[in-house]
């Protein structure tokens, strides 16, 4: 089978661990022709190029600043990227034609792409997708709920479930929020495809994992809880900084880890406080991230708690995959706190309920903590590794 992959993260080898990366190396593995239709924004100065890597195929389309830009880049360039890539593909895959189109959001601007992959090559269509957007948007204050603008993009929405064959959602709480907010589509060509990963273990001793803390200054006596990704408004970060500042118990320290555009923001805050329990590290390379969060103990996952759409953060897979118990701190309508709950590896909290999450602290202080990660990497390996995702695609187009 050929696979055309269209997506906004930068992708420049399958070698590499990602949510998207592990899913085409799952692909390509199996046999199947894989070639990605990823960004490279311009601040990088790379032209428009294509290449082939370890078998797959890999066209990089230049672009405006998408990711961590202003605002009006960021929305002239996702519109833009519709066309550029259309022009891409019609100048760099011309000979090549394709069985599956697979693509995620954001963005939702790509109905123009797909449409002439599915004309051009009879192809089947699927959408994984793991943002909802412009609601998201909405719930963030970022659009008017009404306006133009709004107006707009909720046409795009709709347009690229239509022509979407079959829309892959993260839970169950995202199935039921496509189908109730968009009543034309068929329950048939709606699933839930949660994100997945092809895990790694990471058996350190505790020596080893002494030695990674002492690297990075993280105290070497305490329970660790760790927040690791991206760092926006969606996070609903204050919260986080409000945990620190309420944790009295001499036991936690917090380490914060990553980068997005309420960093700035974050550091000064650390810089005016200086809480002596908790540390403040920008971005790391994905080695040398995954060997720090090794060394950890407990994973958080923090949303912004006026959220209307049921997020469900990948980082949550980073925790499972490393043996954590997890604290989701978040809005009402997302179910990834009952999945937790429901598979006894850690708590969900009300996102801004300082007494709830000082009580689940509590809770995972006063736990076998060893147990409850062995439960987080039951809970990974039995609903999220990618041969379920490879096999729900699969099943689309055999």
């Amino acid at each position: 089978m050929n696979l055309l992959f269209l997506t906004l993260a930068e992708i420049s080898s399958v070698e590499e661990r990602g949510i998207y990366q592990d899913l085409l190396r799952k692909f390509r593995n199996e046999g199947h022709d894989v070639t990605i239709v990823s960004p490279v924004e311009r601040r990088k100065g790379i032209a428009t190029n294509f290449n082939t890597k370890k078998g797959v195929s890999i066209l990089q389309v230049k672009t405006l600043n998408i990711q961590k830009t202003n605002i009006i880049e960021k929305g002239i360039g996702t519109i833009a990227i519709e066309y550029q890539y259309l022009a891409a593909i019609k100048k760099h895959l011309t000979g090549k034609k394709f069985d599956l189109v697979l693509y995620s959001t954001p963005p939702i601007t790509f109905a123009k792409v797909i449409e002439y992959i599915k004309k051009r090559d009879h192809a089947k269509s699927y959408l994984l997708l793991k943002d909802i957007f412009p609601q998201n948007a909405v719930d963030m204050k970022m659009l008017k709920e009404g306006g133009f603008l709004h107006k707009q993009f909720l046409k795009k929405e709709k347009k690229l479930y239509h022509i979407s064959d079959t829309v892959g959602c993260m839970s169950q709480a995202n199935v039921d929020f496509v189908l109730q907010n968009n009543p034309e589509i068929s329950k048939n060509k709606v699933e839930v495809n949660p994100n997945t990963i092809e895990p790694v273990v990471f058996n350190y001793s505790d020596l080893q994992k002494k030695a990674i803390r002492k690297k990075y200054q993280v105290p070497t006596d305490k329970k660790v809880f760790v927040y690791g990704g991206n760092l926006g408004k969606p996070q609903g970060l204050d919260f986080l900084l409000e945990t620190i500042l309420a944790t009295e118990t001499q036991d936690v320290f917090f380490l914060i880890i990553g980068d997005g555009t309420e960093f700035q923001k974050i550091q000064e805050w650390f810089n005016n406080k200086k809480p002596a329990n908790a540390k403040l590290l920008q971005r790391l390379p994905k080695e040398d991230y995954d060997q720090l969060l090794a060394s950890c103990d407990v994973g958080l996952i923090f949303l912004d708690k006026n959220f209307l759409i049921p997020n469900f953060p990948s980082r949550l897979l980073s925790y499972l995959e490393m043996k954590m118990p997890v604290i989701a701190a978040t809005d009402p309508n997302t179910d990834i706190g009952d999945v937790i709950e429901e598979a006894h590896c850690g708590y969900k909290v009300m996102a801004g309920n300082q007494d709830e999450m000082q009580l689940k602290i509590k809770l995972i202080l006063n736990s076998n903590i060893k147990e409850i990660g062995e439960r987080a990497e039951k809970l990974l390996l039995s609903k999220y590794t990618v041969d379920q995702s490879y096999h729900l695609i699969m099943e689309k187009i055999e």
